[in-house]
């Protein structure tokens, strides 16, 4: 997980950022998804990120912290016919995304567009690199 957490990083640009990974299961990321978000049910990643609100820029390199849920990533991957450690990275770099203030939920038509692309950009060289 390191060294595709690094690879994402170096693709977008910020080769010296640090991030925590924490992979749980579902029972977990649906306590931090209702404590956090007000959303009682599990999800697949969950992303805090560092660089915003009042401590912004107090630890520039630090973005935040990525929960993923290894029992909804192995469903998924599952349902998809794809193999788990696929999906895992793929959400790492989703969450990882997310930190860096991309928001396919939120934000316009257009932003979503742009994560999304970014993410097959991405997601095509942890393919390649990890994933052979």
């Amino acid at each position: 997980m390191r060294k595709v957490a690094q690879r994402i990083l170096d693709a977008l640009g910020c080769p010296k950022a640090e991030v925590s990974v924490l992979i749980v299961d579902d029972a977990r990321i649906r306590e931090i998804n209702r404590d956090y978000l007000g959303k009682d049910r599990p999800t697949n990643v969950i992303s805090f990120a560092m660089q915003e609100g009042e401590g912004a820029g107090v630890s520039p390199q630090l973005l935040g912290d990525v929960v993923i849920s290894a029992e909804t990533a192995a469903r998924d991957a599952a349902e998809a016919q794809e193999p788990f450690e696929s999906e895992l990275y793929f959400l790492l770099l989703h969450g990882i995304l997310h930190l860096r203030g991309y928001d396919h939920e939120r934000g316009s038509a257009a932003q979503a567009r742009e994560m999304e692309n970014l993410e097959q950009e991405i997601f095509s060289v942890i393919r390649r690199e990890f994933l052979v």
